[in-house]
């Protein structure tokens, strides 16, 4: 039969044949850390390391937790470490908060009032995630499957008035960078 000449798998869509190159596709298997960050000491050292990572300027960083939980404290110490000055406000009203930076643009979004994930995409939301940045989201559930796959999913659980259970999920080698090799603690699969 002799060798394919497709590089990756093929499928069938609509009797067309179509090549998919597995080489251009992020396929990784999810990495999982869990953190217990003790105050906001613990937030404030976990964004600073997290603000010293390479890649921080091309990621997308998905937060979830009930309010309260601190996501937007959270982003509030990642985008001091990044060098953002002055008062950093929640997006809550606004959905999207843009920050420039000396060769780093960042997004701060927060989706909480969407009632239809369709919204995503009729603010025109899609453009920004195309372009280079850091994208922060949090409420990323409220726009559904209209936002792209996160590098980071940060998922924050009140556990008591100053303490979170905190959940690391990266799905992307961007994001598994954050994770491994650095002073958060250790990864597992």
């Amino acid at each position: 039969m002799g060798e394919s000449q497709f590089p990756g798998y093929c499928l069938y869509l609509r009797n067309h044949l179509v090549a998919i190159d597995l080489s251009a596709v992020d396929c990784h298997e999810p990495i999982v850390k869990t953190l217990v960050w003790r105050d906001e000491a613990a937030t404030q050292a976990f964004a600073a390391t997290l603000a010293r990572r390479a890649d921080i300027g091309h990621a997308f960083i998905a937060l979830h937790g009930e309010l309260g939980a601190g996501k937007t404290t959270l982003v509030r110490h990642l985008l001091h470490a990044l060098g953002v000055q002055g008062r950093i406000k929640s997006p809550t009203y606004a959905v999207v908060e843009h920050y420039e930076l000396p060769g780093l643009d960042v997004w701060h979004f927060d989706f909480y009032r969407f009632a239809d994930p369709r919204e995503w995409e009729d603010a025109g939301f899609r453009d920004i995630f195309a372009s280079k940045g850091l994208k922060l989201a949090e409420w990323p559930e409220k726009a559904g499957a209209m936002l792209p796959t996160p590098d980071l999913d940060i998922s924050l659980q009140t556990t008591n008035e100053t303490e979170r259970a905190v959940t690391l999920t990266a799905h992307t080698a961007v994001g598994q960078a954050f994770l491994v090799n650095d002073s958060t603690g250790t990864a597992t699969r």
